[in-house]
């Protein structure tokens, strides 16, 4: 496959991705914003394409017009560099475009894009295909936004709906063990042919001490046992900024879980369900993450050890082409549950 074929395909495929990921929403769906850190399904469309209209047609395309004059304040994020910008808190006040021009918006930015793609001179094609990586890894960025901040959308919803009907798959039971990694001077950093982004960069060497870490994420059952211990009530374990939060928040389990008599529940893109034991914890803040660290004995890892401990992952990713959409451990391996699934801080 020649190297256009290849990016053209790529491109093609991350965009209709996002096209099956709004399909399950209602029009109404798309235009809420529950919360100033949450965007509106029809701005990710949105401004996915507007990065590409931006970024590659206006520079590259032939007589370039945009789609809409007002789209380039619209659903510019914070590119400073290229102009003003709408309001971030205040995204859900746009009932127009309406979700339909919306989806036209897209449809006429990927086809520009893929015949720009198609016609331009071989020496523009190296820039040219470099850019709609970026667009690419940005667009899939929003994918895992779009999913994140719907889910917010409707745990606010006493109707507390369902974005995904599709069958729930348990994790695999999993049991903790410690990995031994030995220290010394270390290179950390981006080093290889693939995507990355800048703040991956530039390769560099650091000194770390010998380490242990965990062969799997903190479980839901886990995250149980530190509530019924008294977690979220003891100060000793929490830094003084996330005992603040604690208290002035009401902290009492991780944000989306509830109790009843029956034990906890959680809210998730499948609706309330009871916990799932062995899946990895998910949705807690670094001063939870901080606080269980403590009672369990232990720390949160370095960003050079996390790194240094990934070269050893093994077990299979949970990112969304898996179509799990919960956090959720697939399978075992050595540190299951690294590469996708949940975010993990580190210290």
């Amino acid at each position: 496959m020649s190297k256009r074929a290849a990016v053209r395909s790529h491109f093609l495929e991350v965009r209709g991705a996002t096209n099956v990921l709004i399909a399950p929403l209602t029009p109404e769906d798309t235009v809420v914003q529950s919360m100033p850190d949450v965007s509106p399904t029809k701005w990710h469309a949105a401004h996915t394409t507007w990065f590409f209209e931006t970024f590659v047609l206006e520079p590259f395309e032939p007589g370039f017009a945009p789609h809409h004059a007002s789209f380039r304040v619209l659903f510019n994020s914070y590119y400073n560099g290229v102009g003003e910008q709408y309001s971030r808190p205040d995204r859900g006040l746009l009932s127009r475009p309406t979700l339909d021009e919306t989806k036209a918006y897209r449809d006429a930015v990927t086809r520009r894009i893929a015949h720009v793609l198609e016609s331009c001179d071989e020496s523009d094609l190296p820039a040219i295909s470099s850019l709609i990586e970026v667009g690419i890894h940005h667009e899939q960025q929003h994918q895992e936004l779009l999913l994140t901040d719907i889910q917010h959308v409707f745990s606010v919803n006493p109707l507390e709906p369902q974005y995904s009907d599709a069958p729930r798959l348990a994790s695999v039971p999993i049991a903790p063990s410690w990995l031994a990694f030995d220290g010394g001077m270390l290179e950390v950093g981006h080093d290889g042919p693939g995507y990355c982004f800048d703040n991956e960069c530039p390769r560099h060497t650091a000194y770390v001490r010998p380490f242990g870490l965990r062969s799997g994420p903190v479980t839901c059952g886990e995250w149980a046992a530190f509530i019924d211990d008294g977690g979220y009530t003891r100060p000793e374990l929490w830094h003084s900024a996330g005992w603040s939060a604690v208290t002035e928040n009401g902290w009492q389990a991780p944000l989306y879980w509830a109790s009843d008599t029956t034990g906890w529940t959680t809210f998730g893109l499948h609706g309330r369900h009871p916990i799932d034991p062995a899946a990895p914890v998910s949705n807690v803040s670094w001063f939870e993450a901080s606080a269980f660290a403590a009672w369990s004995g232990a720390r949160l890892p370095s960003e050079q050890e996390w790194e240094i401990a990934s070269a050893r992952a093994d077990a299979p990713a949970n990112f969304v082409e898996s179509r799990w959409l919960r956090p959720a451990l697939p399978a075992a391996g050595a540190l299951a549950g690294m590469f996708g699934g949940v975010w993990e801080w580190t210290a």
